[in-house]
């Protein structure tokens, strides 16, 4: 299994660490040996939305190899769906690759054609923009359309993270791997104390 976490200027960096986490996992706590990811860009260093550098571990090149892409949004991405060059790189991923978004990340698919005819959701903000890309947009937290899933804001990435570990590894592993991050999602969550 090799994965390509898509970075790129002005992304929300929780869209791209939400999903990291969780999936890399699978090889560091040895549940995937053979699960390799990448850091990919088009441009290096890399600058988030709020400044911070990330250098991703690989530059330019086709995505045509790696089974999994998965891109996070942000407020550049309303700009980057128009980027020839961008969008052209986004296409490279091969025909067994399943592409992946979180939050305005989904406006790239969109633009890249990979939501064309199928249902998708993204940011609530952005649910206007994503409906000239898909057949439907579907306010869930994660929508799985098959070699596509979308995933709506910035807190869904860890969700999807799990999600995307459950349909690698069992859901034995996703409660493992949930566990040790000390994640619990709101229909589990303790009541606050004061």
């Amino acid at each position: 299994m090799k994965v390509a976490f898509i970075v790129y200027d002005g992304m929300t960096t929780l869209d791209f660490l939400g999903v990291y986490d969780p999936l890399t996992r699978l090889k560091t706590m040895g549940f995937i040996a053979d699960f390799q990811w990448d850091v990919c860009a088009l441009n290096e260093p890399v600058v988030d939305s709020s400044g911070l550098r990330i250098l991703p571990s690989r530059v330019g090149g086709s995505l045509e190899d790696y089974d999994l892409v998965i891109v996070p949004g942000g407020f550049a991405s309303r700009d980057l769906q128009r980027d020839t060059a961008f969008i052209e790189w986004l296409r490279t991923a091969g025909r067994r690759t399943q592409v992946v978004s979180v939050c305005s990340g989904a406006l790239l698919l969109g633009a890249a054609g990979y939501l064309q005819g199928k249902p998708a959701t993204t940011h609530r903000s952005s649910f206007d923009d994503l409906r000239q890309y898909c057949a439907a947009v579907v306010d869930e937290r994660i929508v799985d359309a098959g070699e596509v899933i979308t995933a709506r804001g910035v807190t869904s990435s860890i969700d999807l993270g799990l999600y995307l570990v459950e349909k690698l590894a069992g859901a034995e592993v996703k409660e493992r791997i949930r566990w040790q991050m000390d994640y619990q999602p709101e229909d589990s969550a303790p009541t606050a104390r004061r």
